[in-house]
């Protein structure tokens, strides 16, 4: 939001910008009113403009940097590590970076509990037909950008990324409409994450409050709710404004979630025979996964260790 607003506004909004905090703000208010909506079904149309917004974003900013000059001193010298342990801990590290990008197989059950369900159509034939076709669309979107973004900039490669990066090196080669609409759909796609991301929570707001009162839930209760979740959201993002360099630690935290529990979940529920091949199937696939989620994790704490990451609370960037 703070780069569309310096696009669009140019050199006449310089003088006096708007804080990184107050820009949260704006956000966080936007997110609160579009938050009122009720229930998952009711944000179908809502998902629906973020995943547009999301492969219109992707292809513009990876398609706008493969296009302009590259910058006269890249290099795509690999990083030179000191030993084999840093190499291979790096790797795990951006390994649950790429896990935590395909976040969202945490919702997946949620999404899935909306819709209708008999055992002649059981939900999640659907449901997993609807997955596959969301995973292969991310991939879509993601690789293009890191391979499109590597190729553009290399090690020069801001921290914030290729949307950081396009601003930085073409936001005087490309043209401001076309800058400026990029950063938009971004802002819709992020509104659009919040509210699906967010609606397990106030389901469990709500669901906490009909069984101590037992009574519904009324609208003014419904969005009280969803202000207080606003508003911590607020409190978070500008106390811990570092959160996004524990990308791969994050990732493999919840990569148990797609790869660990539903292989036990699955011998819970259905408690196939000992030593079947059902069971050793589901049982080394689960723990496998624990495996890989205890691994990713150990690389993104090496990667925090190693790179000296300051934790600076309540000093969100400028």
């Amino acid at each position: 939001m703070k780069l569309f607003y310096q696009i669009v506004c140019g050199p006449v909004c310089s003088p006096s910008p708007i804080t990184t905090v107050e820009w949260y703000l704006v956000f966080t208010s936007l997110a609160i009113v579009l938050s009122q909506l009720p229930n998952l079904n009711s944000i179908a149309g809502v998902s629906l403009i973020g995943g547009a917004t999301a492969i219109t974003y992707c292809t513009m900013s990876w398609i706008l940097s493969v296009s302009q000059q590259r910058p006269t001193t890249i290099s795509y010298e690999p990083v030179a590590y000191t030993s084999l342990g840093s190499s291979l801990f790096s790797t795990l590290n951006a390994l649950g970076i790429i896990a935590f990008a395909f976040r969202g197989h945490n919702l997946a059950l949620e999404i899935q509990a909306t819709m209708p369900s008999t055992f002649k159509h059981p939900a999640h034939v659907p449901m997993w037909r609807g997955a596959k076709v969301a995973y292969a669309l991310i991939a879509m979107c993601l690789f293009p950008v890191a391979v499109g973004g590597y190729w553009a900039y290399g090690n020069m490669m801001p921290s914030g990324g290729i949307l950081t990066a396009l601003y930085a090196f073409h936001s005087h080669d490309i043209p401001r409409g076309l800058l400026a609409s990029t950063f938009l759909l971004v802002v819709f796609n992020c509104l659009s994450s919040f509210q699906i991301y967010s609606m397990p929570v106030f389901d469990s707001f709500e669901a906490f409050y009909t069984g101590r009162t037992n009574r519904p839930c009324s609208v003014w209760v419904r969005s009280g709710f969803r202000v207080f979740y606003g508003f911590i959201s607020l409190f978070i993002s500008v106390a811990l404004p570092f959160l996004s360099s524990l990308a791969g630690l994050l990732g493999g935290l919840t990569l148990p979630v797609t790869f660990a529990y539903p292989c036990f979940m699955w011998i819970c529920i259905k408690k196939p025979e000992r030593f079947s091949s059902g069971w050793y199937l589901n049982w080394g696939l689960g723990l496998l996964g624990t495996a890989f989620s205890l691994a990713f994790c150990v690389g993104g704490v090496w990667s925090i260790i190693s790179s000296g990451m300051k934790l600076k609370f309540f000093k969100p960037p400028s």
